[in-house]
């Protein structure tokens, strides 16, 4: 008689959620509960008054025995030691949805305690991106920092970089909701960098400009790119790209119309991290 080997699920993974009484990290905290590949061992978020509280309860969804912190790096601590790190495939992931002021310590503290980090909280530098990707590097760590994790916005981008081959004037407008602490927004960056892959320079001047108030035409960038940034109640996550030329205008718009349009990339990426070994920046690099 041949024995057949029996056959083992893959353990769930692991997930942190960083900033869980937020509007976003509570639709990550719905889809990692709805995800049979996922389960949530971690909920950390500073709000006065919500330490040790149910999470479950807080966001009306029953009990659900996972209380909530704000000690970040006992959380982190608590999930690596319970789903060490050991090569591609292992380890806890976080999705960090907080605030800019303190991501990139976030980003770094998660990479030293062999947690694979999937932020999305905007506001890196430059700089910032650099240090922690050859610290991720240093360590055999993957990592995600995802601007945007909306699959129509990779297509926006896609196109914006693809017209800006055609065009030589152009400018971006992102508009959010006013509890949006960065301005402009990461997905508007990361636009403007791709398009600017190219290497030209946009807008070139056509007359001494003048404004009567300081900054009515928006963030110029040295690429000659202008950003333009909205706030305002009732909206969600909205961006446009403006191509002007010769008796012509080419435009390119996304709308969020609800936050669990991400959910489907926050998934894919939670899924995904784990088999990287360094970090990666925009939702098109795990595509």
């Amino acid at each position: 008689m041949t024995l057949i080997p029996e056959q083992h699920a893959p353990s769930p993974i692991p997930v942190v959620v960083a900033g869980v009484l937020g509007r976003m990290g509570a639709e990550v905290v719905k889809a990692v509960l709805a995800a049979p590949d996922c389960t949530l061992v971690g909920a950390i978020d500073t709000t006065a008054g919500k330490e040790g509280a149910d999470l479950g309860l807080e966001l009306g969804l029953g009990e659900l025995e996972v209380a909530i912190t704000a000690d970040f790096e006992g959380a982190l601590c608590l999930a690596s030691q319970n789903a060490r790190h050991s090569g591609p495939g292992g380890g806890a992931v976080l999705v960090d949805f907080t605030h800019p002021s303190v991501v990139y310590e976030h980003t770094r503290g998660a990479i030293a305690y062999g947690v694979h980090p999937v932020i999305g909280t905007t506001g890196l530098a430059p700089a910032q991106l650099a240090e922690l990707a050859t610290f991720a590097e240093k360590a055999s760590m993957g990592g995600a920092v995802i601007p945007n994790f909306s699959v129509g916005m990779v297509l926006l981008q896609q196109a914006a970089a693809a017209a800006a081959r055609f065009y030589d004037f152009a400018e971006l407008t992102e508009l959010h909701h006013n509890r949006k602490a960065d301005a402009p927004s990461g997905t508007c960056i990361k636009t403007a960098e791709l398009m600017e892959d190219l290497g030209k320079t946009f807008n070139p001047p056509q007359l001494e400009e003048h404004e009567s108030l300081a900054g009515c035409r928006g963030g110029l960038r040295e690429s000659g790119l202008r950003l333009h940034s909205v706030r305002l109640p009732g909206l969600v996550a909205h961006q446009e790209v403006m191509f002007g030329a010769q008796g012509e205008t080419y435009t390119l718009r996304h709308d969020t119309i609800d936050r669990s349009a991400y959910m489907p990339g926050v998934l894919l990426a939670t899924r995904r991290v784990r088999q990287l070994q360094g970090l990666v920046y925009g939702l098109e690099r795990l595509l």
